[in-house]
């Protein structure tokens, strides 16, 4: 575990150190919040309806922003290679990375998220179930992005095939999500919703690092 923890924080170090991908992704997450009412309208009863959805799908497109440089910064440099031979278990680097990508961008878009709430005329009510499902949902999407940033790393347009491979994958989590909100919304229990989510998560956490553990071994090699 010390290893694990020595690499978590040193990415996140490194995340610190340069935060634009972090700046990044909560800029374009408050924008495509910002952008739906000059699209659809001020009126607030169509955005309340839609803010569950809006909110989700900006926050996913948003949290996959950094994906590409996941993992493809330490493999140009040489690190990765460091890693794999250092003893470290390819699975727990791709866990270790998940949880940097959790940490350093997700988390960041879950304190941003209820502006973009407020933006959309979500009811107040609704906001700790919105923050509640995208703390699960974000857990599942850094784990599926690790996993599609292990399978194309290395791969020519690389940053165009990992959007494709990843949010086909998280759709489920995105109509749970956004159904626990909208239950929220409707005054209606969010529970199974998020329980559906937490399923989702604990399904994830063995599988995708095995996945993307393998992955990096391959582009190792």
């Amino acid at each position: 575990m010390r290893p694990l923890l020595g690499l978590i924080r040193r990415d996140l170090a490194l995340a610190r150190r340069n935060p634009g991908d972090t700046l990044a992704a909560v800029a374009f997450f408050l924008l495509a919040c910002g952008l739906f009412p000059f699209g659809v309208g001020p009126d607030p009863h169509v955005l309340a309806r839609i803010a569950p959805g809006v909110v989700w799908v900006a926050a996913l497109l948003a949290a996959l922003l950094p994906l590409d440089r996941l993992l493809g910064a330490d493999y140009d440099d040489g690190t990765l290679d460091q890693l794999l031979v250092s003893g470290l278990h390819p699975a727990a680097v791709a866990a270790a990375k998940a949880a940097t990508h959790w940490l350093a961008t997700a988390l960041p878009l879950l304190l941003a998220a209820p502006l973009g709430a407020i933006m959309l005329n979500l009811p107040v009510r609704a906001v700790p179930v919105l923050v509640a499902a995208l703390a699960i949902g974000m857990g599942v999407l850094s784990l599926l992005g690790t996993a599609g940033a292990a399978l194309t790393l290395g791969a020519r347009r690389g940053g165009v095939l990992l959007p494709l491979l990843v949010l086909p994958l998280a759709i489920p989590a995105l109509i749970f999500g956004a159904a626990a909100v909208e239950a929220a919304t409707l005054g209606l229990p969010a529970a199974p919703h998020l329980a559906m989510l937490a399923a989702m998560l604990a399904a994830a956490l063995p599988l995708a690092p095995l996945a993307a553990g393998a992955a990096l071994r391959a582009a190792a090699e």
